[in-house]
């Protein structure tokens, strides 16, 4: 009948010929039927549930990443447009500078015909004074008929027909149309992956539990880290060039390399050459790759940067005004691309966005003191953070609103950096003239390794480069030998 009984209730008529069951065994039973709950809230249940809070989380920054980029993307928008309707303006402004100039000049030339003829008339009236005198009557009828004392007819003027300006007829709409638009994509939102719960044990002692839950944590997300070791993965020979102080990885299995006499060739992986070209180029980071897949590299001659595209066209990209660039970085983050320029005893670096507007200048800290003065390799950081190799200044890195962070200078007395990188995990990479080695450090600028020595092969270190496989890129002085390593697991 289901109803808990002491000893003494089990005789009474009312029980009598029933079944008993141990209550003790009962509720061992339930016990262990709730422990097996527990065990999978909290082996699966609550771990599922954390990782996803994470991936909610990451999402939120993603979004405010993306919402950020599209609100700097549409005041560079207004910016450009602004800029335009400014250089439209003023052009307009010139032609109505222009016709007013031209009906101002008739006007003062009918103002000195009238001039003209008053002095005349003026000149008449003397004249006929002057016979007036004269008691001769016979001179007075001559003069009366000679041609040069008839008064002329007065010049004719005429009233200047002014310009009218009609105004634009544009709507809000109109503008809208101009600065671009937003659009929700109408796709589907996709569901959450969620693991499968595999089967909870109560017998699983507090350690196995544990470990069984970093197992799923770790499944999420792989992870890399540094190896014990660097190990040689291949080496490239690239034609043409007697020397590789900077590498530029391209797309469908080609890259650019330079040299210090501003030679830039294109080359395939088995070493074919596919074009040369002649810049002005020297020992600077002077071109990128940009997400399009075309080439940009700077022109210090002419103060402009030069795109290339897929099938070999060059066009002028950006002009600099009366800065010289030097150094050039695609970023990866949101197609922005960085310029290290000179001007006499100045530096900078400044941000273009993807349409070719100047966004953001980087030249002091907040005490006002100078950052650079030989930006000639840039590239930027998983976070955002601008890293400058300055042949004086070491590795200046600020952050993307450009407030200065730190500066690595090296391990000894003197410090010459040349080509710089950065990984997926936000390392930095740096090629050091006077060690003749590659430094690794850390996005915070402390000192991690050396990834290659001249004990190891690499002789004289210029320039380097992360791959999408996570192998690093050394190119030299003195070879136009190009060699990859693998240095992370």
């Amino acid at each position: 009948c289901q109803i808990p009984l002491c000893s003494k209730c089990t005789a009474t008529k009312e029980h009598r010929g029933h079944v008993f069951t141990d209550l003790e065994i009962v509720f061992a039973e339930k016990c262990s039927l709730y422990n097996t709950e527990i065990a999978k809230i909290r082996s699966y249940f609550e771990p599922t549930c954390q990782d996803l809070k994470k991936e909610i989380a990451e999402d939120v920054t993603e979004i405010k990443k993306i919402m950020e980029g599209i609100r700097t993307s549409m005041k560079a928008e207004a910016e450009a447009v602004k800029k335009l309707v400014d250089t439209v303006t003023s052009e307009k402004m010139e032609q109505v500078d222009k016709i007013e100039r031209s009906l101002l000049e008739t006007l003062s030339g009918q103002n000195k015909k009238l001039d003209d003829y008053i002095n005349s008339l003026n000149d008449l009236i003397k004249t006929f004074y002057g016979y007036l005198s004269s008691s001769d009557i016979d001179n007075l009828t001559f003069a009366l008929k000679s041609e040069n004392l008839i008064i002329q007819p007065i010049p004719e003027t005429f009233k200047p027909v002014p310009p009218v300006f009609t105004a634009g007829q544009y709507s809000k709409e109109d503008i809208a149309k101009l600065l671009g638009r937003i659009t929700v994509p109408n796709t589907k939102p996709e569901n959450r992956k969620i693991k499968p719960m595999e089967t909870a044990s109560t017998h699983l002692k507090p350690t196995e539990k544990q470990g069984k839950q970093e197992r799923q944590k770790s499944d999420v997300k792989q992870t890399l880290s540094l190896s014990s070791s660097v190990t040689k993965v291949r080496e490239y020979t690239v034609p043409g060039v007697p020397s590789v102080y900077h590498i530029s990885l391209g797309k469908s299995g080609r890259f650019w390399v330079s040299d210090g006499d501003g030679n830039l060739v294109q080359t395939d992986l088995k070493g074919n050459k596919i074009q040369k070209i002649k810049t002005s180029g020297g020992s600077e980071g002077f071109h990128t790759v940009t997400q399009d897949g075309d080439l940009i590299y700077t022109d210090k001659r002419n103060k402009v940067i030069n795109r290339i595209t897929p099938n070999n066209t060059i066009t002028k990209f950006i002009k600099t005004g009366g800065w010289i660039p030097l150094s050039i970085h695609s970023s990866h983050i949101n197609g922005d691309i960085l310029v290290g320029m000179i001007k006499d005893t100045e530096s900078k670096v400044t941000r273009y966005n993807k349409t070719r507007t100047e966004i953001q200048n980087i030249q002091r800290d907040n005490k006002g003191q100078a950052l650079y003065r030989d930006p000639h390799y840039i590239t930027e950081n998983i976070n955002g953070d601008v890293c400058v190799s300055d042949y004086n200044n070491g590795v200046v890195v600020v952050d993307k609103s450009g407030q200065h962070r730190f500066s690595y200078t090296g391990q000894g007395s003197r410090f010459d950096p040349y080509g710089t990188c950065t990984d997926v995990l936000g390392h930095i990479l740096v090629c050091d003239y006077i060690s003749k080695a590659v430094y690794l450090l850390d996005q915070d600028g402390q000192f991690l390794s050396q990834l290659q020595t001249p004990q190891q092969g690499v002789e004289h270190p210029r320039s380097v480069c992360v791959d999408d496989e996570n192998n690093f890129w050394v190119g030299q002085r003195n070879t136009n030998t190009v060699t990859v390593y693998k240095y992370l697991q």
